[in-house]
């Protein structure tokens, strides 16, 4: 079972990396604009396509996060040659910038002095995520003995400790191979003071980052056309998380194959109302009135766990992803232990 996920999934990224070597190669020959846009649709559609030949919630999950989303995105950008993509650079880096959640950073003037510490510093994070990560899963033994709260948090824990770890993972690769300095996807979100804060400085920037120049940007410029430069902030942000949370349906789709309930995309709706309100007291009030971080702070977690405990986090349940992680997990714990098996018999032979 789990060689032919592996297999199917390795047969899906040949074709990604074959469709981004034909894109790098359109950018280079067809200029910008309504054409270039004409060959890069196939491509596009093919992406949405891919991820539904993987069963794998966790193979099948990123991929379909990876391509059917982010790498779709860049493409609509690129061609109109906006985004991170661009056909000058080398083909691994575009590739990597495509499909991966990367972003360059820019140039640190105390790089030299920092580095060091901040890559240790890092490590650690990183290392005791691991450690949290493997104790959650361990801790699933005893989900019987659980209150549901409990095993909705840890599903929220252990979809944050699996996401930035398996992101860092990423870029790291590609830093060995490039040797860019990339950015961090997360920024200790459980530390947000603000709606504003968690979701655009915090949490799952690439994401962020993507939908600002393709969603969040038109609608900021139609926006301030109708109403003003002072308020189109406001429907533009809302707009965005329209977007997002129909982005996240078609993510749950390719998890679950079962129809949307919409409350996925209640979850983004009443988050972008909320944050649409917060931006516009804090342009009524210009900072008269700012409460302390140890107020805010707890609120805005207890905000984003509370709405995910009731709208989000089930979804994982009623689309049976978590009993097929499970499964997963189990079947490669018996691949891990069928392959050092033969690998032990070989060194005895």
């Amino acid at each position: 079972m789990v060689s032919e996920k592996i297999n199917s999934f390795i047969k899906v990224w040949l074709i990604v990396v074959a469709s981004l070597c034909y894109c790098h190669g359109i950018g280079k020959s067809v200029p910008k604009g309504t054409r270039r846009l004409a060959f890069l649709l196939p491509v596009v559609c093919l992406f949405l396509f891919l991820p539904l030949k993987l069963n794998s919630p966790h193979l099948g999950g990123l991929t379909a996060f990876f391509i059917a989303w982010l790498a779709n995105f860049k493409l609509l950008l690129f061609a109109s040659d906006r985004g991170p993509l661009n056909s000058q650079v080398s083909l691994p880096l575009f590739i990597a910038l495509a499909c991966l959640p990367i972003k360059i950073s820019k140039p640190h003037p105390n790089k030299g002095i920092t580095s060091s510490s901040s890559s240790v510093a890092a490590a650690v994070n990183y290392a005791v995520k691991v450690m949290l990560l493997g104790i959650i899963l361990w801790a699933y033994d005893y989900m019987d003995y659980m209150h549901p709260y409990v095993i909705k948090l840890l599903y929220s824990l252990h979809i944050y400790f699996f996401l930035e770890i398996v992101l860092a993972v990423g870029a790291a690769v590609v830093r060995s191979f490039s040797g860019l300095e990339l950015e961090p996807q997360f920024n200790e979100p459980f530390l947000s003071t603000s709606l504003q804060d968690f979701w655009g400085k915090r949490w799952n920037l690439m994401v962020t980052g993507i939908l600002r120049p393709t969603v969040y940007e038109p609608a900021l410029g139609y926006s301030s056309a109708v109403i003003g430069r002072k308020w189109a902030p406001l429907p533009s942000v809302f707009s965005t998380f329209v977007v997002s949370g129909a982005m996240h349906e078609l993510m749950f789709y390719y998890l679950g194959r079962m129809s949307p309930t919409g409350e996925i995309t209640l979850f983004f709706l009443i988050h972008g109302f909320c944050l649409t309100v917060e931006i516009g007291l804090k342009k009524a009030l210009k900072g008269w009135w700012q409460p302390p971080s140890v107020v805010t702070s707890p609120l805005t977690v207890g905000f984003v766990l509370g709405t995910g405990f009731w709208l989000f986090i089930p979804q994982f349940s009623r689309s049976k992803t978590d009993v097929r992680a499970f499964e997963e997990y189990a079947d490669l714990g018996a691949w891990l232990k069928q392959c050092l098996g033969f690998c032990w018999k070989i060194k005895r032979s």
